[in-house]
């Protein structure tokens, strides 16, 4: 979450932050200094005078988490715009975008759209309508976190913009109707009105754009914003994913593992990612877990094309007849700092 609205945006506290930790490795940073203006208390309690300015319609009163593990990542309020009325080309149309590209692909009453990390990554959220149901789109670069909800909540649908804030590195969105906010990786209302309520998560993968323009011919892709203010393509975050520490992030770091090493969400139970190279397909349950190479690390490059091969992860479970079609599970490609820091108690199988 470390872009702008424009490219003057592009030199804000934010990016300044991620170049010193680039160049520099990871620092012990005081985080409650750099956020000390944006959340102040420290019983967990207290409402900052900024926060109350910027979020007039937001309850307060209303929260299942302290205060203090939420802190400013740079921008302000919509300062990483939403998409809000995206804009598709279909896929035999679309140009520009190689084929080992990631991309998050989600499919829905026949219906499928393409949304490219390469645009993902400078808007992070997507408020759109697919087959029949209106979604939001999210990705979350600080924790590779690609999710795709339900934007209905009590039958009514729901819009999102960015707050410009994270808890455990991972993007705090809002709602347009109530102000409330919501964590990303979890689809919880943590503050307003909304506390309390869940986004239904919907399968959906992040593949190789290769594989999605083979499978899926009819699919759209999303088609950029505005080329010229947005360096789509590019990696704001080179080397993040293979530095030693994650960024602006505050809370306990998993034990015995490289924090920073892709893991597989099942379910609330968890798999590394070279575990699952190393084996190709992990069956668990009556859940199968597969790996191909092909797709590039968009957290890796400053260009994405040219990132290491990550590869592309699928799964599915199967049907209890043995039968019919296995059907996609919603799942995680994320790190292993945000799989502890979100399910500190889970089981993270390495071997």
């Amino acid at each position: 979450m470390l872009r702008c609205t424009h490219m003057t945006y592009m030199a804000n506290a934010r990016k300044i932050l991620l170049i010193m930790f680039i160049l520099l490795g990871a620092l012990s940073v005081n985080l409650a200094a750099m956020v000390a203006e944006d959340a102040e208390a420290a019983d967990g309690a207290e409402v900052s005078p900024a926060w109350l300015s910027e979020w007039p319609d937001t309850d307060f009163s209303r929260h299942s988490i302290n205060f203090e593990d939420i802190i400013s990542g740079g921008p302000p309020k919509d300062g990483i715009p939403s998409i809000d009325e995206p804009r598709f080309k279909a896929i035999s149309e679309t140009r520009g975008i190689p084929d080992s590209e990631p991309v998050i692909v989600f499919t829905h009453n026949d219906e499928t759209k393409v949304y490219p990390l390469r645009i993902m990554m400078w808007h992070e959220i997507v408020n759109d309508n697919i087959g029949g149901i209106p979604v939001v789109v999210t990705y979350c670069p600080l924790c590779n976190a690609a999710i795709v909800f339900d934007a209905r909540m009590d039958g009514a649908p729901l819009t999102f913009g960015t707050t410009g804030k994270l808890r455990n590195s991972d993007l705090v969105m809002y709602d347009r109707q109530t102000e409330s906010w919501w964590q990303q990786f979890t689809g919880d209302a943590i503050v307003g009105a909304s506390t309390g309520s869940s986004l239904k998560m919907l399968p959906s993968r992040i593949e190789a754009f290769g594989l999605v323009r083979g499978r899926h011919k009819d699919a759209l892709v999303l088609s950029p914003e505005n080329q010229i203010t947005r360096d789509y393509g590019s990696n704001p975050y080179v080397g993040y994913d293979t530095s030693v520490m994650p960024f602006l992030f505050q809370g306990d770091l998993p034990p015995n593992v490289n924090p920073m090493m892709r893991v597989v969400v099942v379910e609330g139970e968890a798999w590394t990612l070279p575990h699952l190279m190393a084996k190709g397909v992990i069956e668990h349950k009556d859940i199968v877990i597969r790996w191909e190479a092909g797709q590039n690390s968009a957290l890796d490059t400053r260009t994405i094309s040219r990132g290491r091969d990550v590869g592309n992860v699928i799964v599915q479970r199967k049907e209890g007849t043995g039968t019919g079609a296995p059907k996609d599970v919603v799942h995680h490609v994320t790190f292993a700092f945000v799989y502890y820091a979100f399910h500190p108690d889970g089981q993270l199988i390495s071997e």
